[in-house]
């Protein structure tokens, strides 16, 4: 744990059900005319139509960029910024899941400065001026980035995903109501909800943990213990469905301040490279890399497995923590993830992939955070590992 640390958040946070309604309001505090940045199944189910009436009754004017059609690209960032431009907006509202709400913090912060959102990686270029105000609404429960200072967006040319990392990306604003998370169809529950328990799992085994992002990380794995499985089995359980809200964003307030580690820095070219979901290519890794990872985050690994089963209160640490990632491949088997090869990679061709995708990890800069640091030789060994990974395996190496 580090001895000196930071902790930011976005300026105003609404939580609850039907705190969607609120977003005229607080659009009318920031500026006069919005640009609304989603998605076409947005479209479809309804939630930008609702997200434009409220905007209208609250005497706004508003454009819409709706091309977000996967998780984000430098491509939708530089169209969604014309438009911006263009429209003479001078306000953000990001609205549906990670990838809508990385695009638009991006394009927030792009709308303020110059150049091309990548030049900003690993502080190449310091961010100088204010990024444009940005109000961030989740409608799914787990990328947390409606409260983080990070966008990962792909680099088209060079099948990259860039995780950029200031405090710039923090929205403004964030609006969490967990009805608009009843939508989410189970397949994408898993992934989302699996994607907030990476998070807050690696934020409180970080190099770079501390008090506060402990509190949070804890709270939030509890709930996804209880929660996650309900919520997928039973989308209408809006108990679940509130929970898992809350969770993702404790998890995500927990990873920006305590960063995320290895998993992270593992999946993110996978994404890039085979256009795995970033929840489930976090879900592929997870359980393989705590193993990797167990010797050097004991203690913590207890605490969690505890948390998931409180009979291992009097259980040594290393049997507790054991269980933890016991734990975790079950909730993976009954949230029926696959491994790489079930998911339809072709071995030949992820081989050819792994020396890439190992230095673009340790490029990243997560797996520095990693309790066990890993040589680029290791992570390579480890994707090989995950590749036909069986979750339904319960011992731990």
């Amino acid at each position: 744990m580090q001895s000196f640390a930071e902790f930011r958040i976005p300026s105003v946070i609404l939580y609850g059900c039907d705190s969607f309604a609120k977003i005229g309001e607080q659009v009318s505090l920031l500026g006069k005319k919005a640009l609304l940045i989603s998605d076409g199944i947005m479209e479809k189910i309804g939630n930008t139509s609702r997200c434009q009436k409220f905007l209208e009754q609250a005497g706004l004017t508003h454009v819409s960029y709706l091309g977000v059609h996967s998780e984000p690209t430098d491509l939708y960032v530089e169209e969604a910024l014309e438009i911006f431009i263009q429209e003479k907006c001078d306000v953000i509202v990001g609205l549906g899941g990670g990838s809508c709400l990385d695009a638009a913090k991006a394009v927030a912060v792009l709308a303020a400065n110059e150049g091309y959102i990548g030049d900003y990686t690993g502080g190449r270029k310091p961010i100088k001026r204010k990024p444009v105000p940005l109000i961030a609404v989740p409608t799914t429960a787990g990328t947390g980035s409606e409260v983080t200072s990070v966008t990962v967006i792909t680099n088209t040319k060079e099948d990259v995903k860039m995780m950029i990392k200031d405090p710039a990306f923090i929205p403004t604003v964030a609006i969490v109501d967990p009805v608009l998370t009843l939508t989410s169809p189970p397949q994408v529950t898993a992934a989302t909800g699996l994607d907030a328990l990476c998070h807050a799992v690696e934020a409180y085994i970080s190099r770079r943990a501390q008090p506060m992002t402990d509190m949070l990380a804890l709270s939030a794995i509890e709930l996804i213990s209880q929660h996650l499985h309900r919520a997928y089995k039973n989308g209408q359980d809006m108990e679940a469905r509130e929970s898992m809200a809350l969770a993702a964003m404790k998890a995500g307030m927990a990873f920006t301040n305590a960063s995320v580690c290895l998993v992270h820095g593992m999946s993110r070219p996978i994404g890039a490279v085979f256009h795995v979901p970033h929840g489930i290519s976090n879900a592929m890794l997870l359980p393989a890399v705590l193993e990797f990872s167990k010797n050097s985050c004991m203690e913590r690994l207890a605490v969690i497995g505890r948390i998931f089963n409180d009979d291992l209160e009097a259980v040594s640490d290393e049997k507790a923590a054991t269980e933890a990632i016991v734990e975790i491949k079950k909730l993976c088997l009954h949230l029926n993830i696959p491994n790489i090869k079930k998911w339809g990679i072709d071995p030949g061709i992820f081989a050819r992939a792994v020396e890439k995708m190992a230095a673009d990890a340790i490029d990243s800069g997560s797996p520095a955070n990693n309790p066990r640091v890993p040589a680029q030789e290791e992570i390579a060994a480890l994707y090989d590992i995950c590749y036909d990974y069986d979750f339904s395996n319960l011992n731990v190496q």
